[in-house]
């Protein structure tokens, strides 16, 4: 019995050895394989819809030719993930079509998605839709780890076809028993005294295995009231759509968790540059005031791309910027880079500093929004050491919205030294005081918080959004009689093409509507009939030449009646009338009642068309709203000048 036991001990003892050197083995090979590979840049086709991905963000690369309207994109800057990924990335400006690399993150359903025609794209409306993204450069954010590989809510992905890496979930692997290692307390666990002869213990399937990937625990909880996900990585596979609860994608498990980003309040929707004062009469407690500010401004705004983006640039001797309108995304970031930024010291060159944001800041490349209004807050300590009146015109005039912040003005013993009196009054968009605040202690500062907010965000109020390109309702009154004749007709649809061309089109800019007459008159389109730029131009193609008489005084009446009565109440009304002849019936009555209903009419006679009756049907003075040319073919010089006196006549407003 006593050789037997020993026997078993030895049996044992070798049985163990061998097993461990199975697990140590098992144990590298798993190492081996769980090695982390080099990122590389997953790449998807043009028709790729960002609801199929299932990774909260990504970057990705597209490839050439996903401005196709084959490819459809739903809404503007945060688009419904029922869009092409590409077809977005090229709408929101991040890409053109010659494709490459971009950032996605995954962000709430909104309620309802606006379409817009932009860099070549129209993007369509959508009422509602469980989740959004937003498109980014690709820059990736330090700390994150991006998937080499995406993970596709189906594994027959079309994104598949084009070759790039994809990945469907896989189960982790049971167990098997004969892979499994015997730890030493199984080893002592074994009954040695008994006669019999004695089993090792069969390790539970359920057991921990040092050859298994073991599923993470969930970290929080998708909210029940919405079908979506947000930024943050996914915290269980239960809450995924159609995800089995048995398999984990690979990056959940290494990539780190991206803090949920807010879209940003969608009734504040502007674009706003901060020019904060960073000269050395300033000093440092005043210039950390002046950032307390900001800080409060950004959280109040609750910043995100659908709604206000907010850059910041510091002058002194000259300007710079600090970060741009896409920088930072959320009021948290902002925050903390509003904390980092230092004094540059130097003079208080305003002026400088405005036209520098009027040249640079508001470009597509810096973030700026089509649909956004540009505004500008400029803080100044004292006065400006240039000036301000000539910067701030043509920033004005580019639809830049400015507000002054004045904090310690000038002392009566002071006021020798200032560059410019009345500084403020000449830059802001208008001097009735809703642009303006003066603060007599930089301590009074944080006063001015809630009204600033309240304002720059009152968006129907920011009168300088508005310019001579996008703020009116156009009526083209064209002549189509039977002496203009067909060549010379296509030639005046193509003056007309030249003159839209130069405006903004949207439903909320400026819209275009067209009446041809003859003895009758008929019309083409009105101003509510198309809302982008490409498809008034294909409207204007459309238009086929009538023949007949010359009745242009009944044709202003139809235009009033049939265009003008349905003009917006915010919009100028411009009338502009081409006819190459004198009118059969009288023009001074319908013309008259154009100016008295507030219709500015541009008159534009050509050949035979009488100079007198052009003069009457012409706002007043009729030297800027009258033109004669004596040919067809003569009619695109007139462009550029009238335009110009469209904008000048605009511009000329007053500003109280």
């Amino acid at each position: 019995m006593r050789t037997v036991v020993l026997t078993m001990k030895a049996s044992v003892i070798e049985m163990f050895l061998v097993l461990l050197v199975t697990g140590v083995h098992s144990n590298k090979e798993t190492s081996k394989k769980i090695k982390r590979p080099k990122f590389t840049v997953p790449q998807i086709n043009c028709d790729v819809k960002a609801g199929k991905i299932i990774n909260p963000e990504f970057i990705v690369k597209c490839p050439a030719g996903c401005q196709d309207p084959k490819f459809h994109v739903y809404g503007t800057d945060v688009y419904a993930s029922y869009s092409s990924v590409c077809g977005a990335a090229v709408h929101s400006g991040v890409l053109d079509n010659s494709g490459g690399k971009i950032l996605v993150r995954k962000v709430a359903g909104l309620s309802g998605y606006k379409g817009s025609y932009s860099n070549g794209v129209q993007s369509l409306s959508l009422p509602r839709w469980r989740e959004s993204f937003i498109v980014l450069e690709s820059k990736p954010k330090k700390g994150v780890t991006y998937p080499s590989a995406l993970t596709y809510s189906s594994s027959k992905s079309p994104a598949a076809q084009a070759g790039e890496t994809t990945k469907a979930y896989q189960r982790p692997p049971i167990p098997a028993t004969t892979a499994q290692p015997v730890t030493l307390m199984q080893l002592l666990a074994v009954t040695v005294a008994v006669a019999t002869p004695t089993i090792l213990p069969r390790p539970s399937p359920s057991a921990a295995s040092t050859t298994s990937i073991r599923r993470p625990e969930p970290v929080g909880h998708r909210s029940q009231e919405m079908d979506l996900w947000s930024t943050t990585t996914y915290t269980s596979s239960q809450n995924r759509p159609g995800a089995d609860p048995g398999r984990v994608p690979k990056e959940e498990l290494s990539t780190q968790s991206l803090e949920p980003v807010s879209l940003g309040d969608p009734n504040c929707k502007i674009d706003l540059s901060f020019l904060i004062d960073g000269s050395t009469s300033i000093g440092k407690r005043r210039f950390r005031i002046q950032k307390q500010l900001l800080a409060g401004v950004a959280q109040a705004l609750d910043i995100g791309p659908a709604g206000p983006l907010m850059g910041v640039v510091q002058y002194g001797d000259n300007p710079a910027t600090h970060f741009n309108l896409k920088t930072h995304m959320n009021s948290r970031d902002l925050k903390i880079a509003i904390e980092k930024i230092t004094q540059r010291g130097g003079l208080s060159n305003v002026g400088r500093a405005i036209s520098f944001v009027t040249k640079n800041f508001f470009s597509k490349a810096n973030g700026n929004r089509s649909s956004a209004p540009n505004v500008v807050v400029v803080m100044v300590d004292g006065w400006p050491t240039d000036k301000v009146e000539e910067a701030s015109r043509l920033a004005r005039e580019s639809g830049i919205n400015i507000f002054f912040i004045t904090i310690e003005g000038a002392a009566e013993n002071e006021k020798q030294y200032v560059v410019e009196p009345n500084f403020a009054n000449k830059a802001v968009c208008r001097t009735n005081g809703f642009y303006s605040f003066h603060v007599q202690s930089w301590f009074g500062l944080h006063k001015t918080l809630q009204p600033l907010v309240k304002r720059v965000c009152d968006t129907d109020r920011l009168a300088c959004s508005k310019t001579c390109l996008n703020s009116a309702d156009i009526g083209f009154v064209i002549d189509g009689s039977s002496s203009v004749g067909t060549g010379n007709f296509r030639t005046v649809l193509q003056f007309v093409t030249n003159l839209t061309k130069e405006f903004e089109i949207s439903d909320t800019d400026t819209r275009v509507g067209a009446v041809q007459y003859t003895y009758e008159q008929r019309l083409e389109f009105g101003f509510d009939q198309y809302s982008s730029k490409p498809d008034i131009l294909n409207a204007i193609k459309r238009v086929g030449y009538w023949s007949g008489g010359t009745s242009t005084g009944a044709a202003i009446n139809f235009a009033l009646e049939q265009l003008f009565k349905k003009s917006k109440p915010n919009k100028r009304k411009l009338m502009i009338l081409i006819t190459d002849g004198r009118s059969y019936d009288d023009v001074r009555i319908p013309a008259m009642a154009a100016h008295l209903k507030g219709v500015i009419t541009y008159a534009i006679g050509v050949a035979w068309a009488a100079q007198e009756e052009l003069e009457v049907i012409a706002t007043h003075p009729a030297r800027d709203h009258s033109f004669f040319v004596d040919e067809f073919d003569n009619l695109y010089q007139y462009v550029p000048r009238i335009i110009q006196n469209i904008c000048t006549e605009f511009n000329s407003q007053p500003r109280n």
